[in-house]
């Protein structure tokens, strides 16, 4: 059976975007998004914060790098992949992370959509990795 692998979050970076290159020259951006849902809990209304780790390829990574910063808001578009790697002392960790395919950045508040949190018309950088 076929697999299918997507993942769509709407969320606030918690960090700035590291940004770097491959020895290729390939723009690898990087940075943490928080996502959070409320709920209700017997007559409590609880918040649950989850903190996700964005990895971004291509000319989309440069222009996380260049426009966004902590505290802005983003849709992402992308993909769960898991990272496994051994340390010096041969501890084997693993690590799980989103590829985003696609950033849509949202406003901030008080821009175009005021207060009421619409969707602004920055550009989507889709499909752009090498």
């Amino acid at each position: 059976m076929a697999g299918f692998n997507k993942v769509i979050l709407v969320g606030n970076l918690t960090r700035n975007p590291e940004l770097r290159y491959t020895p290729s020259g390939t723009p690898v951006a990087s940075f943490g998004l928080a996502t959070s849902r409320r709920f209700k809990q017997g007559d409590e209304l609880k918040e649950e914060v989850c903190f996700i780790d964005i990895v971004v390829f291509g000319k989309q990574a440069e222009h996380c790098g260049q426009y966004l910063s902590k505290g802005n808001g983003v849709i992402i578009d992308g993909r769960l992949q898991q990272r496994r790697w051994e340390t010096e002392d041969g501890q084997k960790r693993s690590k799980h992370e989103v590829v985003a395919q696609g950033v849509t950045f949202l406003p901030k508040r008080g821009e175009a959509g005021g207060e009421s949190g619409g969707l602004h018309e920055e550009p989507s950088y889709e499909d752009e990795q090498l």
